[in-house]
């Protein structure tokens, strides 16, 4: 049997990157606590399979060999329990018969925004877009608090010791949703009658700019017929739908409010922007009311103005946060 300890030889292992929407595959190699190579990802629908043992087997005959003998999978939701029911996915997944399903000799757990940490632990400069605040780097010591919308809204923190690092994973976008003015009484006032509670994201996530679309079109006495998320996000990203614009602003508002109370909570020197609505939004966020939200902190004011605020570039940080984790976690 192959031995794991990583910090002596160069592996190949599977990179499992399990989302509400898509599940990822790439094989990596790893060694001496990194990512020394991510290969070309596959993407499948998580939807189109039962379980994440159908998507394995996809996957093995996409890759027309077998795979390697460990597995490093990423999963939207919490990883403790005997039986993880992902957040945003019919799947589930038991963590004790995992290497077994697969048919590996190892395996890794990660939530999926814990992946993102390690991810951001280990990428240099050239994958991190700045965004807003000082244009400086990411403290190296201290926190980077990690915020990123997509199917759901994922918070991971990473902490950082000299020559060290620390990943902490929560579940921070299921916090209450903030409202900070009259429309947005108005659409947390309107949402009460669909959700017994309104988190974070419902506001601040794919499906959430359907939220505030028609909280709008009701404040504004229109009737609207909802259209598929990806066509709300075109309009609104277009500008082609006057009303969707007004929901991305708002979103964008959102976002910077709830981002800023994240790293207040956090203690973080730096914010990283993640998940996948995050690369569709980048070039307009910087002329939104975003950064004004983010540092309207009232006492603290001047110290979030202080933070910079920062883009994940890489293609694939969720397969490569989640290798880098194998990595740590094998490494002598």
């Amino acid at each position: 049997m192959a031995r794991y300890d990583i910090g002596r030889f160069i592996m190949d292992i599977v990179a499992i990157d399990i989302g509400g929407t898509n599940v990822r595959f790439a094989i990596a190699e790893v060694g001496g606590g990194r990512v020394s190579a991510l290969g070309e990802a596959v993407t499948l629908k998580t939807g189109d399979y039962a379980s994440l043992a159908s998507a394995w087997k996809a996957f093995a005959a996409n890759l027309g060999r077998s795979p390697p003998p460990a597995a490093a999978l990423a999963v939207a939701g919490p990883v403790s329990g005997n039986v993880l029911k992902l957040t945003n996915s019919s799947w589930v997944i038991r963590p004790a018969a995992l290497a077994k399903e697969l048919g590996v000799e190892k395996v890794t757990l990660v939530n999926d925004f814990g992946a993102i940490g390690h991810a951001v632990a280990h990428i240099g400069k050239e994958f991190l877009r700045h965004l807003s605040g000082p244009d400086i780097d990411l403290p190296h010591d201290g926190v980077i608090s990690i915020v990123g919308p997509g199917t759901g809204l994922g918070v991971a923190h990473v902490l950082r010791r000299k020559d060290r690092y620390f990943v902490m994973e929560c579940e921070g976008g299921h916090i209450d949703f903030p409202p900070l003015d009259t429309v947005e009484d108005a659409i947390l006032a309107r949402l009460r009658r669909r959700y017994r509670r309104v988190s974070a994201e419902r506001i601040i996530s794919g499906p959430g700019l359907a939220n505030i679309y028609e909280a709008l079109a009701a404040i504004e006495g229109h009737t609207v017929s909802i259209r598929d998320d990806t066509a709300l996000w075109n309009a609104a990203l277009e500008g082609s739908d006057s009303l969707a614009a007004a929901a991305l602003e708002r979103f964008c508002l959102s976002l910077g409010a709830i981002a800023g109370d994240i790293v207040l909570a956090q203690g973080g020197g730096g914010l990283v922007i993640a998940g996948g609505i995050g690369p569709r939004i980048a070039d307009i966020l910087p002329h939104t009311g975003f950064a004004s939200r983010f540092i309207a902190k009232g006492r603290f004011e001047r110290m979030m103005a202080a933070i910079p605020v920062k883009l994940i570039t890489h293609p694939q940080p969720g397969l490569f946060g989640v290798a880098a984790a194998f990595a740590e976690e094998h490494t002598s």
